[in-house]
């Protein structure tokens, strides 16, 4: 049985009890020829017994024994990341302008700005963001705690979405977002949040205690 708590060291227990699952952060789902190949040689040296890109876009290495949990992280040389807790665990982002015709906002670098500044940011409960660079949604805004739309005249904002046990879609609380905005209102979305939630509520799960129309009358006036 193993004795390292379940995220204590960036590891995650797995389904066998004995072994662990480590997933070096990786913001937004950008990851360099290089870091692949490190993670690739790691997984191979501690014989793992899979890797897996999960919903996050993390690369986990699944497997670990736990005596080689620090030897792992030390091969690596990447951020543990905060893949657990009551924090922002991952911000998503789809290609965007930077590659995508579809795209019409520049979500790859509005992710990682949210990236810089909210990972790992400790909140009432756990909070996913996306940005989506069109109204395709790729980054799956409609069960996102926050995210970001780009249309072809700026930044919708969503809150409130989740894929839970109990699912709830996102609501829009406003559009038409330049770039430094929807910094700001975001800003103020969190803030609000972190006053307003309950210990575990989820965004959407305040939202459907305190109604919408609160949050705007506040975040908006």
């Amino acid at each position: 049985m193993a004795t390292l708590k379940n995220g204590e060291k960036g590891a995650v227990l797995q389904r066998d009890k004995e072994t662990f699952a480590i997933a070096p952060h990786v913001p937004c789902g950008v990851i360099t020829p290089g870091q692949l190949r490190i993670l690739a040689d790691v997984a191979e040296k501690y014989q793992a017994a899979a890797l897996k890109i999960t919903s996050a876009a993390r690369i986990a290495i699944v497997g670990i024994k736990e005596e080689d949990v620090d030897r792992v992280w030390q091969d690596l040389g990447m951020s543990t990341g905060h893949a657990v807790g009551l924090c922002v665990r991952s911000i998503k982002a789809c290609p965007g302008t930077t590659f995508c015709q579809l795209g019409k906002q520049d979500s790859l670098k509005m992710g990682m700005m949210l990236d810089e500044i909210y990972h790992g940011m400790e909140l009432p409960s756990k909070t996913k963001m996306g940005v989506s660079g069109c109204k395709n949604e790729c980054a799956e805004n409609c069960i996102k705690d926050i995210s970001l739309v780009g249309q072809k005249d700026g930044w919708d904002l969503l809150v409130g979405g989740k894929g839970a046990s109990k699912p709830r879609l996102a609501d829009k609380l406003t559009e038409g977002l330049s770039d430094d905005d929807a910094i700001n209102l975001i800003k103020k979305v969190v803030d609000y949040y972190k006053e307003n939630a309950k210990k575990g509520e989820r965004v959407g799960t305040m939202l459907d205690r305190i109604g919408l129309d609160t949050m705007k009358s506040s975040v908006l006036g």
